[in-house]
């Protein structure tokens, strides 16, 4: 059988993905003629690097962006200007072949277990089909590989002629870590992917999604808005708010000093099993979001970021 992994090794010493001042927006029309009324500031001026063998957490409240930034990589949303380089190329106006060999190399997985997978395919032919698709061997070499991915998810190749629904939430995340496990990929995008699961079982899939990265130097997008599930899992943290990026720096920057109020107010909500170590008070966040539609002929005001030590920023307010 072919090797998924017919792509170059890593280069540990650059980033694989480049995002640079990112924008996504989504007209919103009204009337007979479809006139646009408003727009969806979905993501605005976002810039990040990732790099192999790297988790960037993603972090903010429903609606922020967090998950059209990632549905804009992907190119499942077309964005209105920026650039995104994966290994040093651009994708955005990019060669087809490009494109499609990013889409081969980066895999998303999930929120949802449950609708993720094909209620009608077995295990075997869900893992199967990506490989299938870019016709990596005969049907008796991707079952060889298929039997692999489960026992590599911590399944037994028992399980492969079983439906979805024959599994526990926790199992069937773990079926789609393994079926974007299945071209080898050198990025995974983890869209809430933990969210829906009960706490032992996060747990588990954290855990194997850190050792899958160590061993092959995945670097990983987690998009999230569990504070306590980030602190785990990432290596740098970026904070977003009405599209933007607030705040981005390593992990004990952004936990240990946050600079940006919004970045202090999802720390708060992080639960203390300790009493002796609870605030008296604790700043929770009781108000809404505003909302990120604006008239059509909004112009935003740029805003720089400020460095506050060689790997910590903060965009400045208004």
């Amino acid at each position: 059988m072919s090797n998924a992994s017919t792509s170059r090794k890593a280069d540990l010493s650059r980033p694989l993905v480049e995002v640079r001042d990112l924008v996504t927006r989504f007209d919103l029309r009204a009337g007979l003629m479809g006139k646009v009324v408003g727009r969806v500031h979905a993501v605005e001026d976002v810039s990040f690097d990732i790099i192999p063998g790297e988790t960037l957490a993603l972090v903010g409240e429903s609606g922020c962006g967090k998950s059209t930034v990632a549905r804009s990589i992907m190119q499942l949303e077309k964005p209105v200007s920026g650039s995104i380089r994966y290994d040093g190329v651009e994708l955005l106006g990019g060669s087809r072949q490009d494109v499609l060999r990013f889409r081969r190399e980066a895999q998303m997985v999930f929120q949802d277990p449950f609708s993720s997978l094909n209620p009608r395919m077995t295990i075997a032919n869900t893992l199967m089909d990506p490989m299938r698709v870019h016709r990596l061997g005969s049907d008796a070499e991707l079952r060889a590989r298929a039997a692999e991915l489960l026992a590599r998810v911590d399944l037994p190749p028992e399980h492969l002629d079983r439906f979805p629904h024959a599994f526990s939430g926790g199992q069937r995340q773990r079926i789609c870590i393994a079926r974007a496990l299945a071209l080898d990929p050198q990025l995974i995008i983890a869209d809430e992917a933990v969210a829906s699961l009960d706490v032992t079982i996060q747990a588990q899939v954290i855990n194997l999604l850190m050792d899958l990265q160590r061993e092959r130097s995945i670097a990983i997008l987690f998009i999230s808005h569990d504070m306590a599930v980030v602190e785990r899992m990432a290596h740098r943290v970026a904070v977003m708010y009405l599209g933007e990026i607030v705040e981005i720096g390593d992990r004990r920057s952004v936990f240990t000093a946050p600079q940006h109020p919004y970045t202090r107010k999802l720390l708060s909500t992080i639960p203390v099993a300790d009493p002796a170590r609870r605030p008296r008070t604790r700043n929770l966040m009781t108000e809404e979001i505003p909302s990120a539609v604006r008239p059509p002929d909004f112009v935003r005001q740029k805003r720089p970021m400020r460095q506050i030590s060689p790997t910590h920023w903060v965009r400045e307010s208004n």
